[in-house]
């Protein structure tokens, strides 16, 4: 049961607030752009190649595609380099259907919005929709997609590790020696749960994509060089502001013991055996960016650094601890104040792939 509702409530905070998604993805939107050149190349090898898309339409998707202005951005790329390559070849471009995929408590409205406007503006758009359900599951049919895109989506883990939650090992031990004694327990177990998740969404889309079908992905990750001896900054953050509170007696032990955040950033040389082991398709090239700057800005101030972690996990912790927003605030604030090194060796990673 836990993990199934952990698989529910995995999104980012809605609406347009000063506390959503939509006004604290500025990480997020630095990596789209770096996406670009891998999706304008991917498209133009797609509309070239006259056995892929005959009969001349072309089923492009973004798995993963949250709320707010990122949601479209990734497609929007896309469909424009459809345009610019067939003007270049002097060639008519195809139909192009226009999908996109997050949970089912995602905030889609205003997503629908922009898909409408994004249809409108392009005469070759023919088709746009919205597909509910976790890209860890079967989203459509055989051979039916060109393109599969996802953006800063696939660190995060279908459920909790298996592992973890069935022995009751807490994820972040307060007990120091305890803590020592099981961190690496705890780090296999994740690592695990991210092979098992990774391989089964490869295995997904290499259904759904047609013959010689691309894809183009990115996650929060870490360099190769780096042992993973700690847990991904996102985590490592909620949890040790949640043992302050658990210290201060505003937050329950029992109730932080049982709960993990669903994360994992995968080292680039894991990424790479795990596509390699699973078979369907082959790596046309790997990005490892470092996004140290995009992060100094995004934590500059107390307030962005609130406001990132309220974005990215309030709607976890609530379901998880209840009303205790107003302490973690506060604990949070703190933290930012006494941090030296908010980051650690971590590395955003792109990678094109083509369906072998």
């Amino acid at each position: 049961m836990a993990s199934k509702q952990m698989k529910q409530m995995v999104h980012m905070n809605q609406g347009q607030g000063e506390t959503s998604y939509a006004r604290n993805s500025s990480i997020q939107t630095a990596e789209q752009k770096r996406m670009q050149p891998l999706i304008e190349a991917v498209t133009a090898e797609l509309c070239s190649s006259t056995s892929t898309l005959v009969p001349g339409k072309m089923v492009i998707v973004d798995m993963g595609c949250s709320t707010g202005p990122n949601a479209v951005t990734l497609v929007s790329i896309a469909v424009k380099a459809v345009q610019d390559h067939c003007f270049q070849v002097q060639r008519p471009p195809p139909e192009v259907c226009l999908l996109l995929n997050d949970l089912p408590n995602n905030n889609f409205n205003t997503v629908v919005k922009s898909l409408v406007m994004l249809r409108q503006s392009n005469e070759h758009v023919v088709v746009t929709g919205i597909t509910s359900g976790s890209f860890y599951e079967r989203l459509y049919t055989s051979d039916s997609l060109h393109l599969v895109c996802s953006s800063n989506s696939l660190h995060w883990l279908s459920k909790a590790p298996e592992d973890l939650f069935r022995n009751l090992i807490p994820a972040y031990d307060m007990d120091k020696d305890a803590k020592c004694q099981r961190h690496r327990i705890v780090l296999e177990a994740y690592a695990k749960q991210f092979r098992k998740d990774f391989t089964n969404f490869l295995e997904l889309r290499a259904k759904e994509l047609v013959s010689k079908g691309r894809m183009v992905v990115s996650l929060v990750g870490r360099r190769s060089d780096v042992t993973a001896t700690k847990f991904s900054y996102l985590s490592r953050t909620i949890y040790q502001i949640l043992s302050v509170m658990v210290l201060e007696g505003v937050n329950d032990k029992e109730k932080f013991d049982s709960f993990y955040v669903p994360v994992y950033e995968p080292s680039s040389k894991e990424v790479r055996e795990i596509i390699q082991e699973e078979g369907s398709f082959s790596i046309r090239e790997m990005q490892v960016h470092d996004p140290t700057t995009d992060m100094n800005n995004a934590l500059s101030t107390p307030s962005k650094f609130v406001n990132l972690l309220r974005a990215l996990c309030e709607p976890i912790l609530v379901q998880h601890f209840g009303d205790v927003m107003c302490e973690f605030l506060s604990a949070a604030e703190r933290h930012w104040s006494l941090e030296s090194n908010l980051l650690g060796p971590y590395a955003m990673l792109a990678i094109s792939l083509a369906k072998a």
